[in-house]
């Protein structure tokens, strides 16, 4: 039997697939999954993984995809993600 916390964390990961095969086709769409999947961990008070945290805006939390509204960039020792929906820009270090 699974606690609740297991549960929220699989629909958060069922939550971003879900946006990533429904952007090509409605991109506001996938922006809703995204903060559907925020809510339930905000309201249970659990951290979403390390790996869907960098797949959506910091800034605006729109969804993510490379080429489409994502900018990548390598700088001294440091992925900078810029969104170009709302021009902002977040970093990340490299190990």
């Amino acid at each position: 039997m699974k606690s609740e916390k297991e549960e929220a964390k699989e629909t958060i990961k069922k939550l971003f697939n879900l946006a990533d095969s429904v952007f090509s086709e409605n991109p506001p769409r996938a922006d809703k999954y995204v903060a559907q999947a925020r809510k339930i961990a905000m309201k249970l008070r659990i951290r979403i993984p390390k790996d869907l945290k960098r797949r959506f805006c910091k800034h605006c939390y729109s969804f993510f995809m490379p080429g489409k509204n994502l900018r990548v960039r390598k700088k001294k020792g440091e992925v900078v993600y810029s969104c170009l929906i709302c021009k902002e820009s977040m970093r990340f270090p490299v190990k």
